[in-house]
């Protein structure tokens, strides 16, 4: 257990981060589902709506550091083509 008040401290910072950054991911997660679901059935407006959500929930991920930059771009940009081939 942390014996100086700097290290009690530290803990109660990490706790607080890794909530949000929990939640953060998992809404993330969440979102990236919904767009797969919406790929497997073959609707294709369904699936653009959820894209356009779930890019949203990426780019704010990545500006809060929970992804790093190149991982949301990668993950925008595999479902992108997923969907752009629903045709």
């Amino acid at each position: 257990m942390a014996n100086h008040e700097s290290s009690k401290k530290r803990i109660r910072q990490t706790l607080k981060r890794t909530a949000r950054n929990r939640h953060v991911r998992s809404t993330v997660r969440t979102h990236v589902k919904k767009v797969r679901e919406a790929i497997a059935t073959g609707d294709r407006t369904a699936a653009q709506t959820a894209l356009a959500s779930a890019v949203r929930r990426i780019d704010m991920a990545v500006s809060k550091g929970v992804y790093h930059r190149k991982t949301g771009s990668r993950y925008i940009s595999r479902l992108s083509q997923q969907v752009a081939a629903l045709s």
